[in-house]
């Protein structure tokens, strides 16, 4: 690579502070008023109501403009292939969700015909997703507990689960938290709140979806050794059922363990192949697919149900259901998963959505992502679907075997479609153990994340202690309350790092106008007599003390020392006074007075750990890194200026923002001793007012300072 080439410059100019600066580039103090920003956003026009229209409704946009020739092939093979993998899929999450297996056929619908048209990522698949689904179980098992539901049975005169009930209670809890979560995902987009999903940071999200991922793996252990553990709530849950499983695996099905284990190798195999072939193959295997059609054929044949007494998934009714409200009466109990579920399922979706509009060029619309994920659950809701969000595993399908626009999400809906309505029913011998087997071997990309530790220790130690915290928080305490927990440690971790910022005195590189940190530079020298001070966070209520220590600290100037020393010479003077004046009562015209003791008296000696060492006249706070003020920073900055002047040592600003120096005005920081003359743009222009002599600067004659700089 050629050396870049050098570009000489030459600046001459005088120096200025933020009053003058205001004056030469004519600040202006317009303001629009509250009112009128009202009325302009009211108003309405034909080009802006189609404009709304279209951004509402993207497929009134996109639709009309797709190329037949260039999608259509992609789109129908791709359509066609995440089709397939909703089969599986869906039924595997259904169970995650403590609902009978079709209706995870329903949410794999629904949901998707209605991203088609409110939609703006191209190649996301949305649908039925694991942590959103291990999630949804939580409420259904809470609320609708198998205690509920059992009955006596006369014919062997003993309690047994009455599991039509209880399956009608899940779906109806399962449809009303949906439907409340797609509320609340609406209102957010309308409120334009899509910068939510800004404090669920990567290493918490793939942090919570691993916790979650643990949380499901356990949840489907009852399917994979043939056992009944009770149904364990709140904290420490998954460590309760974990003992419960570990207890009753005397009891293990072998049938059902059998079948789990000659899935889940079968399964891996298969798609390691897949792995090593995927550039020769045209379209992936369908080893999901392919899985349960084997398994419901064996356990049809071998009658593993009746024999082996292996679980299996039952009566699946052909057909959709129609729609249904949900029933109010259940919002209350449900107001804060769903709440828990709104986040997740965007922050997922919006996360996965945004790194392919990044890797095809297009953009992604966070509010309208928020509308159209709302109202995919919230009509799903009415569909008894539970709630959905975006899959990686079927958007890495989609996105290979070629599909370019929403149209093929559709198509995988009317895959759906053809399978709930006239297929469904054939699958009513699928043991569950196999779809427990899927769930296992879906969730391999999740585990992998745990790579990321080694990852962020290298690369930055406090993102991998949100990681760490976030997974910890989940699996402790479930998903719902874990995200709470984990979205407040992480916002705990950046407090700590604004209360623990590096403090640094800034020295001059030769021959620049460039500052930089004398202690990471071996040629930056401090200004003599200037004391250059800058913190890397901004200054507001929880760092204001801490910053005022290391300034002092920093400047080796130990201010409460130097003012109790100046009280102190203010006191022996006014004593001296009073003594003279009784010894000269008696010669009134001659009474003899103390010369006062002035500030820079102070700056002289100062003893400074056994040594003598010199005030400076100066010090500069560098605020660049400040990007707002609270009323405390601004009172901290007022006291510096008050303490430091009484020793004698002037204090004055720069690199304030224009916000920075609004909130100093409206904090009454500026009065008739303190002006915006104070204030400068660079730290340059301090340093070259500070060198100079203050009479010299309002001497009669006029003359200004002036900066040159010159570099070739």
């Amino acid at each position: 690579m050629n050396e870049r080439r050098r570009v000489g410059y030459n600046v001459h100019r005088d120096v200025l502070d933020e009053g003058e600066v205001d004056i030469l580039a004519e600040k202006s103090n317009v303001t629009v008023p509250f009112s009128r920003k009202i009325k302009e956003a009211m108003r309405c026009s034909g080009p802006r109501l189609k404009s709304c229209m279209l951004s509402c409704v993207p497929v009134l946009s996109w639709l009309p403009r797709y190329s037949f020739r260039e999608n259509t092939m992609g789109d129908l093979i791709s359509g066609i292939s995440v089709g397939i993998m909703h089969l599986p899929q869906g039924m595997a999450y259904a169970l995650l969700a403590g609902v009978p297996p079709v209706f995870g056929l329903f949410s794999s619908f629904y949901p998707i015909l209605i991203y088609f048209i409110f939609g703006t990522s191209k190649h996301i698949s949305v649908g039925t997703y694991a942590v959103m689904s291990v999630m949804i179980g939580g409420v259904t098992e809470r609320l609708a507990p198998n205690l509920n539901f059992m009955i006596w049975d006369n014919a062997t005169n003993q309690t047994v689960l009455d599991i039509v009930n209880r399956d009608a209670e899940r779906v109806k809890v399962a449809a009303a938290v949906t439907f409340l979560s797609g509320l609340f995902q609406v209102l957010l987009g309308l409120v334009q709140f899509g910068f939510v999903v800004t404090y669920l940071s990567e290493p918490l999200v793939r942090g919570y979806t691993t916790g979650a991922a643990i949380h499901v793996i356990v949840s489907q252990l009852k399917y994979t050794f043939g056992i009944s553990p009770d149904r364990h709530s709140g904290p420490f849950s998954l460590i309760f059922t974990v003992i419960e499983v570990c207890n009753l695996l005397p009891k293990t099905n072998v049938g059902t363990l059998v079948v789990s284990l000659v899935t889940i190798v079968s399964l891996i195999v298969v798609k390691e192949l897949n792995t090593y072939l995927g550039k020769k193959l045209p379209v992936p295997i369908p080893v999901e697919l392919l899985g349960i059609i084997i398994a419901t054929v064996i356990s049809w044949q071998v009658n593993l149900h009746g024999k082996y007494g292996v679980e299996v998934v039952g009566e699946i009714p052909s057909g959709l259901q129609p729609p249904v409200l949900p029933e109010a009466s259940i919002f209350g109990q449900v107001i804060g998963d769903a709440f828990a579920l709104s986040v997740v399922g965007y922050g997922i979706a919006i996360s996965l959505g945004r790194i392919f509009a990044l890797k095809y060029g297009y953009k992604v619309d966070s509010n309208q992502e928020l509308i159209a994920l709302g109202l995919s659950n919230s009509i799903g809701g009415i569909f008894q679907c539970f709630a959905i969000s975006c899959s990686m595993s079927r958007s890495m399908v989609q996105e290979s075997t070629g599909g370019k626009t929403q149209v093929a999400g559709a198509l995988s809906a009317m895959v759906i479609l053809i399978i709930t309505m006239w297929i469904g029913s054939l699958f009513e011998e699928l043991p569950k153990a196999v779809l427990a087997a899927i769930i296992y071997v879906n969730l391999h990309g999740m585990m992998k994340q745990f790579m990321d530790i080694p990852t962020l220790w290298r690369s930055n130690k406090v993102d991998m202690l949100v990681w760490l915290a976030t997974l910890i928080l989940t699996v402790l305490f479930n998903p719902d309350m874990g995200l709470a927990a984990s979205i407040a440690f992480s916002m705990l971790t950046v407090i700590f790092r604004t209360q623990l910022p590096k403090y640094s005195l800034l020295g001059q590189v030769p021959e620049t106008d460039i500052y930089r940190p004398v202690e990471g530079y071996n040629k930056v020298k401090e200004i003599p007599g200037i004391v250059i001070f800058r913190s890397s966070a901004t200054l507001y209520f929880a760092n204001a003390e801490m910053y005022q220590d290391a300034l002092a600290d920093k400047s080796g100037i130990d201010i409460t020392k130097l003012i109790s020393q100046k009280r102190k010479a203010e006191a022996k003077r006014l004593r001296r006074e009073k003594k003279e004046a009784r010894n000269a009562k008696k010669i009134k015209n001659n009474t003899a007075k103390s010369p006062e003791v002035e500030p820079d008296q102070l700056n002289k000696d100062v003893e400074k750990d056994g040594a003598v060492s010199t005030l400076p006249h100066a010090i500069i706070l560098d605020l660049s890194p400040v990007n707002f003020l609270d009323t405390v920073g601004v009172k901290t900055l007022r006291g510096i200026q008050r303490d430091y002047s009484v020793i004698g040592v002037e204090v004055v600003l720069c690199g304030c923002q224009t916000a920075i120096i609004e909130n100093l005005e409206n904090c009454g920081f500026f009065s008739d001793g303190v002006t915006k003359a104070c204030i400068f743009s660079s730290i340059h222009d301090a340093v070259l007012y500070c060198q100079t002599d203050k009479a010299q600067m309002d001497n009669d004659d006029g003359v200004k300072h002036t900066l040159t700089i010159t570099h070739y």
